[in-house]
């Protein structure tokens, strides 16, 4: 996974047993269609005090102690069995969970020739509930960044012809849980994931172009109408890599 849309229309597109407040906020925040590395979604967290908030934040996690505010690795992703001990993660699982909501993702289907992206989401309609973490960087500068990174695990529950792995998703009781730091291991958080039933269906390669950003893209498309498109991914080469994450 390296693009997702979060597009929350109302408190009624989310699942029941997130705080009225979380879902107002979540509700509230810009649409965004095609979110990608660097670009900004709306993060369920707690602040410094303990309280819920939903934040603005960077996806692809900086580590604290990075003197630059990026990194060579992928950190849009982080696998769930190497995170808690991971040099860029293990800080962040032990005090920053998160939760990311989001309408669905793009996933290519790399069975097609040539591939195709398809839009991953739940068959009811509602948005999805990913864990996470985050990470708040300070530079010398005073420049500072919240930074977020989706956790990624095999995942059965991920709809053929795709690769059975994505991201690990929880209902809302487990994302209350998982925020307020009660599930301590990647198997415990495993144990209490849930992927709902899901649907994926073909859309426009356009959602490439990092300057796209409306409903357009989530329209159904036919790739045999569409014509046949060889050319590469064009931006931060995730097109058909599916390799989730960096230690």
């Amino acid at each position: 996974m390296r693009r997702f849309a979060q597009a929350i229309a109302d408190p009624s597109s989310l699942p029941d047993g997130l705080p009225a407040s979380l879902a107002d906020a979540l509700a509230n925040a810009p649409d965004r269609y095609n979110v990608g590395k660097n670009g900004s979604a709306t993060v369920l967290a707690r602040d410094g005090d303990g309280s819920l908030v939903a934040a603005e934040m960077r996806w692809g996690l900086i580590p604290r102690w990075s003197k630059q505010p990026s990194t060579p690795y992928t950190t849009v992703t982080a696998r769930l069995e190497r995170a808690a001990k991971s040099r860029i993660f293990a800080q962040a699982w032990q005090q920053r969970p998160c939760v990311v909501a989001m309408t669905g993702y793009y996933k290519w289907d790399r069975q097609r020739r040539p591939p195709w992206p398809l839009f991953v989401q739940r068959t009811d309609g509602l948005a999805l509930l990913a864990a996470g973490l985050w990470e708040h960087w300070a530079g010398e500068e005073g420049e500072e960044i919240d930074s977020f990174t989706v956790l990624t695990a095999p995942n059965p529950g991920i709809p053929a012809p795709l690769t059975p792995d994505g991201p690990v998703f929880v209902d809302a009781p487990v994302a209350m849980a998982w925020l307020s730091g009660a599930l301590h291991t990647p198997a415990a958080l495993q144990a209490q994931a849930a992927t709902p039933p899901l649907e994926a269906y073909p859309v426009s390669r356009a959602f490439r172009d990092p300057a796209r950003d409306d409903y357009t893209l989530l329209e159904p498309v036919d790739p045999a109408a569409e014509g046949a498109d060889n050319s590469p991914a064009a931006w931060d080469g995730d097109g058909l890599d599916d390799e989730e994450g960096a230690d």
